[in-house]
């Protein structure tokens, strides 16, 4: 099946540019998207990695998501399998996806859904392990990816606005966000003039609320420039910058689970105070947190991790980690940790 549908892209690319040549003027932009629709109509539907940094989700339906380029800003849309199914303007994959659900008589989406966002260099699909588990419990999981390497904080929170608008249908919405993540969580609801009432209550997994120390560390770095990309300028912590400490706190409840040892130092040296390897302690207790909670599990691994997982569903449950119904809430006056 792959070597026929590469053929059949091999020799409906061969037509096209035997058109183009023989045209006398090159084709404007309206030709160019005719072209590329001609094409996606004849490759079957084709593969992708889901969008992994250079592509940002702008609507969400059962599965199915449309996604934008965040170089050619053209749009795609992809299945539950990260299947390429039609590509080009922001209608016409709307269009498509139209389509698909009188053909596959998709139901219209309804009752709970819990949105899942990765942090820096990941993609939605660390979650799945808890993606599994939020439709066990009936939520309908809603993986959000965006291109978190390639641009800033604020600009990957606007793909998220969009996210969040598309989800018509569903009546309340639940987050449960992982390091960065978190950030741009808060970053949009600075955007808002309010947050979305539909949303319930929000768990975050090692958010560097306070900035990173490693970032601190490493900012200046050409390499860390190149990999982590904008974004990554702005995890520093608020000793450097004020960009983290202007983001506002969530208006509905939200619980924090950090990583560590439970020891004066963490896992990684170079943190001051206990971390989970990449964040300090200190610096994910967000004021005004209903719940916190303390997990010996390394940073990246937080959302693979049977305890966080346990603990999350539970949060989102009743508002508290603890099946004895026991909070350790944080103040809302509380002072940053004095290193």
């Amino acid at each position: 099946m792959l070597q026929r549908s590469a053929a059949w892209t091999v020799v409906t690319l061969l037509s096209a540019y035997a058109t183009v040549c023989q045209a006398q003027q090159l084709p404007d932009k309206q030709d160019l998207n005719r072209l590329w629709n001609h094409l996606s109509e004849k490759v079957p539907a084709m593969k992708t990695m889901g969008g992994r940094q250079f592509w940002g989700d702008v609507q969400f339906y059962q599965g199915w998501k449309i996604q934008q380029n965040v170089i050619s800003k053209h749009y795609r849309l992809l299945d539950p399998a990260d299947q390429r199914h039609a590509s080009g303007t922001l209608e016409e994959c709307q269009q498509r996806l139209e389509e698909i659900k009188q053909e596959k008589q998709l139901p219209p989406m309804q009752g709970r859904a819990v949105i899942l966002i990765h942090g820096i260099i990941r993609s939605s699909k660390s979650f799945d392990k808890l993606k599994q588990a939020c439709q066990k419990s009936g939520w309908i999981p809603v993986p959000f990816d965006y291109p978190s390497t390639q641009l800033t904080i604020p600009e990957n929170a606007q793909y998220l606005g969009r996210v969040i608008q598309s989800l018509e249908g569903v009546e309340e919405i639940d987050l449960v966000v992982h390091s960065m993540g978190g950030l741009v969580v808060r970053s949009w609801l600075d955007q808002q003039e309010a947050a979305d009432p539909r949303i319930r209550r929000m768990v975050m997994l090692g958010v560097p609320n306070r900035g990173a120390d490693m970032a601190d560390r490493f900012r200046s770095n050409l390499l860390f420039k190149v990999v982590f990309g904008p974004a990554g300028q702005q995890l520093v912590t608020e000793e450097n910058s004020d960009f983290i400490a202007k983001l506002p706190t969530p208006p509905f409840p939200f619980g924090v689970i950090a990583g560590g040892r439970n020891t004066l130092k963490g896992f990684n040296p170079l943190i001051r105070g206990d971390d989970d390897g990449t964040v300090s302690v200190s610096s994910t207790r967000l004021p005004g947190a209903a719940d916190f909670i303390l997990l010996p599990v390394m940073h990246s691994f937080m959302m693979y991790d049977s305890r966080s997982i346990s603990h999350t569903l539970r949060f989102l449950k009743t508002g508290k980690f603890r099946e004895s119904g026991e909070t350790q809430p944080i103040p809302a006056v509380e002072a940053a940790a004095v290193p």
